[in-house]
């Protein structure tokens, strides 16, 4: 080959080289990840599991409009145990990969605080599908929203239902976390202006023996236990408390709204007084634009959703529409996060399958439902059909 067609191969292939480079970093361009973070392993990972869940069918069944405009689209699932080190350690990590706009999640307020102050100041936006502690969003971040309502709420949601059932003494426990200590004080709080007597007020990490916990309560025989916290640890107190003897009402929090809270507490949370629970996700039979939801969940996983599913799937279709809408301001390309947070705060009466929503300026719903729902069966594969008691439509704290 002479030099001059060496030199003219060699410029052909050098040539070739760089289109393919530029086509290849293209389509890397293109891509765009969402995250979720939620307990994925541990004692609440059956809720954990199905926000992660809920988020990965809105992807599927909604990220075609984004697909049309040549984006892919991945699911980035993170196990934050529960525990806020585990959320912030999984939170740096998210947020230097440069391809994540949004994350869906976390489940527990603890966790979710500490590390969205790492997406607050890395710019990611954050859609909660569960967390109630008013600091989720009094902080006022721009990447902060929640789809679901407020501790300050549900705990005066909690301590008027109380005071409708007639309930004069009522005795607190909670879990000693941002999340069941923040419910219970609001519960108690609420409860006192309603004229009920507060017998005690304790915290506690024990998770197997309450015998030193229960002797006052047992005492002073309250019309209502009240706790504050999770599922687990709330269902034990219960049966431990009715087999020595109470036989008052048991009254908790969101939290508590897990089938592992049967399987814990079993036939007890239906005898004497019967236990209930307020919740800011009723379950997903509740809300009328679920139903394909439903079919199409126990279709791929072989099981009813669990609490907060339904909220999984509409925190990933508001992170998705806010994606779309910012590609196509930024001319079909990946806008960046805080074009993306700007655009969930946009969104006007976006229809999700649990509701619309509007956000107001710190990042809470316009409007938001509160439930109150009883226990009605000691079978965890029927708690789906635990009966709702009372429905409200509630604006936020101004």
């Amino acid at each position: 080959m002479s030099k001059s067609r060496n030199s003219v191969f060699k410029m052909m292939v050098a040539a070739g080289m760089t289109l393919a480079l530029c086509g290849s970093v293209g389509a890397a361009d293109k891509a765009i990840k969402i995250a979720t973070q939620s307990p994925l392993s541990g004692d609440q990972s059956v809720v954990g599991v199905d926000i992660k869940r809920g988020a990965e069918m809105a992807l599927e069944q909604l990220g075609k409009p984004l697909a049309d405009m040549g984006f892919k689209v991945e699911l980035a699932p993170f196990d934050d145990q529960a525990n806020p080190d585990t959320g912030v350690a999984n939170a740096k990590r998210i947020v230097s990969d440069p391809a994540i706009l949004a994350v869906v999640g976390h489940y527990n307020s603890g966790v979710q605080i500490p590390s969205s102050e790492v997406y607050h100041t890395s710019g990611l936006v954050n859609v909660s599908p569960a967390n109630t502690n008013p600091k989720v969003t009094t902080r006022g971040y721009l990447e902060v929203n929640r789809i679901v309502g407020r501790d300050d709420v549900q705990g005066v949601v909690g301590a008027d239902f109380a005071s409708a059932k007639g309930a004069k003494t009522a005795f607190v426990v909670h879990d000693k976390t941002a999340y069941g200590q923040g419910i219970a004080e609001f519960f108690k709080k609420k409860a006192e202006e309603n004229g009920i007597k507060v017998l005690g007020f304790e915290g506690t990490e024990e998770k197997a023996n309450f015998d030193a916990l229960l002797s006052p309560v047992i005492a002073g025989n309250p019309d209502v236990v009240y706790f504050g916290g999770m599922a687990y640890q709330a269902a034990v107190l219960f049966k431990q408390a009715r087999e020595r003897g109470y036989e008052g009402m048991f009254l908790s929090d969101d939290g508590f709204d897990s089938s592992d809270a049967a399987g814990a507490g079993g036939a007890t949370l239906t005898s004497g007084g019967g236990t209930f629970y307020s919740t800011v996700s009723g379950p997903a039979s509740v809300y009328p634009g679920t139903a394909k939801f439903i079919a199409d969940f126990q279709a791929k996983y072989k099981a009813a959703p669990q609490p907060f599913a339904a909220q999984g799937f509409d925190s990933m279709a508001i992170s998705l529409k806010a994606i779309e809408n910012a590609a196509k301001a930024n001319k079909n390309e990946v806008p960046t996060r805080e074009a993306v947070a700007k655009a969930v705060r946009e969104l006007k009466d976006f229809k999700g399958i649990t509701g619309n929503f509007t956000f107001n300026n710190i990042g809470d719903p316009e409007k938001a439902l509160y439930f109150v729902i009883q226990v009605k069966s000691p079978d965890p594969a029927k708690w789906s059909e635990n009966e709702v008691v009372q429905t409200l439509e509630i604006a936020p704290p101004k």
